[in-house]
């Protein structure tokens, strides 16, 4: 199992989220507003002091738990929908997810999802 957590530009949701649901086998996500800063005083990155601080950007993330062999056609599809080529676009995290069980039914892993 895998979960694929993924920062994009609030605009972007949309097209993200028609671009999933055009999968055969989407499982699902679940959606949380988040602001964030990126990379700070770097190269691309944006890094402004404002009287209360960092100027944090509002973000979406997105947060997946699929089977292995469908992670990278779910990352895939995310990047292609939310690219801008803009700074700011926001990255894709997979990580390896040990045990997913479906509170209703108790099922496991792939069948939880």
């Amino acid at each position: 199992m895998k979960e694929i957590r993924a920062i994009i530009q609030p605009h972007m949701l949309g097209k993200v989220m028609r671009a999933l649901h055009a999968l055969p086998h989407f499982p699902g996500v679940t959606v949380t507003e988040a602001r964030g800063q990126g990379r700070g005083r770097g190269s691309g990155g944006s890094y402004k002091i404002t009287e209360d601080g960092i100027d944090y950007h509002p973000k979406v993330t997105l947060d997946i738990y699929c089977a292995d062999d469908l992670a990278d056609t779910i990352a895939d599809e995310i990047r292609k929908a939310a690219h801008t080529g803009l700074a700011g676009d926001g990255c894709i995290i997979i990580t390896d997810v040990e045990r997913v069980v479906r509170v209703r039914t108790g099922e496991t892993q792939r069948d939880a999802v």
